[in-house]
């Protein structure tokens, strides 16, 4: 995710990297030709172009631009509710490092490195993907027994991110009938657990639930459709100016669509989606702290380039 600086209009103005501008711009300038090409066959009598009805022009314009923004707020709400999801995941582990301190040392940093594991496969089950297990080299001692055991677990189960919850459940149940925590010391643990659960759940959700593809795909093609019209709607008001319209609103409506497809899915990789990478880092670095980990030896913070960092 692009943090952009809020106070510089001017460089906001003709900013580039992480805008929909790039994905649009072969579409805007072809239209911007076939505008052209319209008023100058026009212009100089070699054909004259038929004019679309102002009427349904307008109408269609209209219509369009509340179903736009229709989509749009619904991808948003995606989008924001992602991030809710993964602020609380933040709240719960800090929660749990600060209510861990009930149990024995090494009990304690068990729990907490395989709390670490779960936010990792939770971040990729989101995003689809299986990573090595050597990422896990900064808080772990990885030798090859532990290789073959998260290998088993990324490659074999269906749901990982449960598999380790279940895994602190048995070892905080196991805390319990030692005698280390009483019953209400585990129930004040166990919450921040099921949250965690609660929280995979809601952005599971919002992952395997897209907005219905019929209503995408309608949106997608009336955009194309008026995008085309335009430039046999607006010729004979607009004359010599009429590119640099059609380019401008062009921009704005193909610019819309796009972006709503991609807050739609707001787990991924994209420029504009949520920050997941930054924000497990951020929950790595501060529960290695908890742990007692020296700053030096610390993973590296990301997005101390300015461009991407964590909101």
């Amino acid at each position: 995710m692009i943090v952009r600086d809020k106070h510089n209009s001017l460089k906001l103005l003709f900013m580039w990297h992480g805008t929909i501008l790039p994905k649009v711009l072969p579409m805007i300038i072809l239209l911007m030709a076939v505008s052209m090409i319209a008023w100058g066959l026009s212009h100089y009598q070699l054909y004259t172009v038929k004019n679309v009805p102002a009427v349904g022009f307008t109408v269609f314009g209209v219509v369009l631009s509340i179903f736009l923004g229709f989509r749009n707020n619904a991808c948003y709400d995606r989008w924001w509710e992602g991030r809710k999801l993964w602020g609380a995941l933040i709240a719960n582990t800090r929660h749990l490092s600060r209510d861990s301190h009930f149990l024995h040392d090494d009990d304690r940093r068990v729990i907490l490195v395989d709390m670490l594991i779960f936010v990792n496969l939770f971040r990729d089950r989101l995003r689809h993907q299986k990573l090595p297990v050597e990422r896990f080299a900064d808080y772990l001692d990885i030798d090859d027994k532990d290789k073959d055991e998260l290998n088993t677990l990324i490659r074999q189960h269906i749901n990982a991110p449960q598999v380790v919850l279940e895994r602190i459940q048995h070892r905080l149940i196991h805390a319990v009938k030692s005698g280390q925590i009483s019953d209400i010391i585990y129930t004040s643990i166990q919450r921040h657990i099921i949250e965690m659960g609660n929280i995979q759940a809601g952005c599971d959700r919002i992952s395997s639930t897209p907005l219905p593809l019929v209503y995408s795909v309608l949106l997608h093609r009336a955009v194309f459709c008026f995008c085309w019209m335009l430039p046999f709607g607006i010729e004979s008001v607009l004359g010599i100016w009429t590119p640099f319209l059609v380019g401008l609103l062009a921009y704005m409506f193909l610019g819309l669509d796009e972006l709503s497809s991609q807050l739609e899915e707001p787990f991924g990789v994209a420029q504009n989606d949520l920050p997941l990478d930054t924000i497990t880092r951020l929950i790595e670095r501060e529960t290695l702290a908890l742990m007692g980990v020296a700053t030096d030896d610390l993973p590296q913070a990301m997005g101390d380039d300015g461009r991407f960092n964590f909101l």
